[in-house]
């Protein structure tokens, strides 16, 4: 299994970007799969979780109506668009697949990328 996250950097409050998780070494169809982020700090805490159709979705109360989780199963890559990002958003942000379709344990992580939110 392999989980490569990119889209991460710097910019501006109220700015937006959008992260990518390319996938690779599984079904990915097969498998939910989520967002997490570590703030400086602070712990990994979970964002945003997506079923292995795209159908059902979750998200963390700091980020809803902002951020959006989606997946394109024949692109092999899980989606976080961000909008109206605050300094409290940055973090670094990680991909990771579940075990099973839906809530289920992580069994795999990808490397993090860098999210900053400053002016």
């Amino acid at each position: 299994v392999q989980l490569q996250a990119c889209g991460g950097g710097l910019v501006q409050p109220g700015g937006s970007l959008r992260l990518s998780c390319a996938a690779s070494g599984f079904t990915f169809s097969s498998y939910g799969m989520t967002w997490a982020r570590q703030a400086p700090g602070k712990g990994l805490g979970g964002v945003s979780i997506i079923d292995n159709s795209g159908s059902s979705t979750a998200y963390t109360d700091a980020v809803k109506r902002r951020f959006t989780i989606s997946r394109d199963n024949g692109k092999n890559t899980l989606y976080l668009q961000m909008n109206s990002l605050k300094p409290e958003d940055t973090a670094v942000c990680y991909c990771a697949k579940l075990g099973g379709s839906w809530l289920s344990e992580h069994d795999s992580w990808g490397q993090g990328t860098q999210v900053t939110v400053s002016s």
